[in-house]
């Protein structure tokens, strides 16, 4: 079975499926005029500032909550472990098509956002409702492939969002400090129980304060790296870029090989495409659709940008990836190279922070496809308490084949996405000039009242 699940997860996410993703963020990129280049600041501003309320703003959660609960789910395992583990199949030069990948990513992370909130709806209880499954619906009169989506995401939150993570914690915690897995299962399932059956608005006040505290831990112990070692930087940096284009290097093989592995880490890393984090936007409270889709597009500049750059960096700086090490164990001992013990627990303890981020992110955006199907609220309820108790299962129990069946069904997710977004590109385009046009409005209004 694990065979054959191998074989299936390397064809669904091999070239045609990485082509077709890469692709449509570079066909938006250029109907959107390089957006994601040009309003970064902008967007950076949105992200962070309070928010004004308003009685055009609808929604469950703020710009930031929105943003934190999407950057939840995406901020977890692969930036530590997909970033190694990029660089030793691929080689120093997978960290730059991580880059590129990111780079084009931020534009379909934005039509994903807009679509979201374009297309959301009010459910039985007063919540928002949105996603890929809504925009396929009510956008491309497709019911059929936003049940497909549904379906999809439903059953990939309880692997790669769920047991994944939980695994990830608990071997994690034992390794570094020899805590049993069941107790670490326990503790794990109480903490979600108490923050994932308080709904949308919970999750949305602990992410906002849990993600920063997490991201900031992990980008200080890197940029501190960094700055102690600040004439290690240039070298390692022209290596990834050499190696980019040559593939070089001891791991690198072949150049077909390093753009593979980056871009495949860089998806798997901000989840752009995959249609996960609209799932969260469509929650947010906004007036306009390209407000929220702003927010949602610095999600992938943090994500991949600042905290896989980190990674790959201190990685190659440590020069450590041929040595047989891979995954958390390369970047653990990345880290360590430069600040002995206290960088392997930094990384230890990022995993844990970042693998329960991600538990939670997800467990929304499962309850949101399952409830697009079964739109009954003890179906919905069911749900959550299935997930809740999962996560104990995955503490303790060696999940080789559930990670393999959870990628597969990522993939899957991405293909009608993709649908969703090429074919309302148009209205995406819209969105955007309408919206572009109020904030230059806003701003020459903000001038006149000093």
């Amino acid at each position: 079975m694990k065979e054959f699940l191998e074989e299936v997860s390397s064809f669904v996410w091999g070239p045609p499926t990485l082509i077709l993703i890469v692709g449509a963020g570079l066909y938006l990129t250029f109907r959107l005029g390089f957006l994601q280049i040009r309003a970064l600041p902008y967007a950076l501003r949105l992200a962070f500032s309070p928010q004004k309320q308003d009685k055009k703003s609808k929604g469950d959660i703020s710009h930031y909550q929105a943003l934190t609960t999407a950057m939840a789910a995406t901020i977890g395992t692969g930036n530590i472990v997909g970033v190694a583990t990029a660089v030793v199949a691929g080689g120093p030069g997978a960290v730059f098509w991580m880059w590129i990948t990111a780079v084009f990513g931020m534009a379909t992370k934005y039509s994903e956002a807009i679509l979201a909130v374009k297309y959301r709806v009010t459910d039985d209880n007063g919540k928002m409702a949105g996603g890929p499954m809504y925009y396929l619906e009510r956008g491309l009169n497709l019911k059929w492939l936003g049940i497909i989506f549904a379906i999809f995401g439903s059953i990939a939150a309880f692997g790669i969002g769920n047991m994944v993570q939980s695994n990830s914690v608990s071997d994690a915690l034992q390794t570094s400090f020899s805590i049993p897995t069941w107790v670490t299962g326990i503790v794990l399932t109480v903490l979600t129980a108490l923050v994932v059956l308080g709904g949308i608005k919970t999750i949305g006040k602990v992410t906002s304060f849990f993600v920063p505290i997490m991201a900031v831990i992990y980008v200080f112990g890197g940029l501190t790296i960094m700055v102690m070692n600040f004439d290690l930087i240039p070298a390692a940096v022209n290596l990834i870029l050499t190696d980019a284009f040559t593939g070089s290097a001891v791991g690198g093989g072949i150049l077909g090989t390093v753009i593979r592995y980056g871009v495949a880490r860089g998806v798997f890393s901000n989840e752009a495409g995959l249609g996960s984090a609209p799932i969260a936007a469509a929650a947010a409270r906004t007036d306009y659709p390209g407000r929220q889709a702003l927010v949602s597009m610095t999600q992938v500049f943090i994500d991949t940008i600042i905290v896989c750059s980190i990674t790959g960096i201190t990685i190659v700086m440590a020069d450590m990836y041929s040595t047989g090490a891979d995954g958390a164990s390369l970047t653990g001992a990345s880290f360590a190279y430069f600040l002995g013990g206290f960088g392997e627990h930094i990384v230890t303890i990022s995993i844990v922070f970042f693998a329960f981020s991600t538990l939670v992110g997800w467990s929304y955006y499962g309850e949101k496809c399952f409830g697009y199907l079964f739109k009954n609220q003890n179906a919905m309820r069911a749900y959550r308490l299935i997930f809740v108790l999962i996560v104990f299962y995955g503490a303790v129990e060696v999940i080789d084949v559930v990670w393999l069946m959870s990628d597969i069904f990522n993939a899957l997710m991405a293909v009608p996405n993709i649908i969703g977004l090429l074919g309302l590109s148009g209205v995406v385009v819209y969105e955007t000039k309408r919206f572009m046009k109020i904030a230059k409005e806003e701003k020459q209004q903000a001038k006149r009242t000093g």
